[in-house]
């Protein structure tokens, strides 16, 4: 069970084991953080103590969009050479492709307010999918937190 997370002040990458508590030291800023030891259940957040949680996909977003626009690619050259039914197997072949991963990937839980990523963690189901709404009331804070910061 691991959590990775941006440093809080530099934004600079680390992950850290939270199977028991323990402080953490940013290496680029020296920025000091208590980490609290995460329960199996994962009700909070252990970098913001932050309740809201989501799961989602272990899986790099980047991949799935090669696989799509290649199939894509190939399917519109062999479309345009008449050759239909090679367009048909490339973009068939890549959604099975895409469901055999999809079921193949775990999950991973994150935070709303610090964007923690929780990897080996069972999504419980008080861990519900991303909702837009709880979303965004998080982004404008980061927004009105920056702002009071130059302001």
């Amino acid at each position: 069970m691991k959590v990775t997370f941006a440093c809080p002040t530099c934004d600079q990458p680390a992950a850290m084991p939270v199977a028991e508590a323990g402080d953490w030291q940013c290496a680029g800023c020296d920025h000091r953080l208590h980490l609290h030891a995460a329960d199996s259940a994962l009700s909070t957040c252990v970098v913001c103590g932050n309740p809201e949680l989501y799961k989602k996909k272990d899986f790099p977003h980047w991949l799935g969009m090669t696989i799509l626009l290649v199939a894509l690619l190939l399917s519109t050259i062999t479309y345009y050479s008449y050759q239909k039914w090679w367009s048909w197997s490339f973009l068939i072949g890549s959604a099975i492709i895409d469901g055999v991963m999809y079921l193949m990937v775990g999950d991973a839980v994150v935070c709303y307010r610090c964007g923690a990523h929780y990897r080996g963690f069972p999504a419980s189901d008080a861990h519900h999918p991303f909702e837009i709404t709880i979303g965004e009331r998080y982004r404008q804070e980061r927004i009105r937190q920056e702002r009071l910061k130059k302001g």
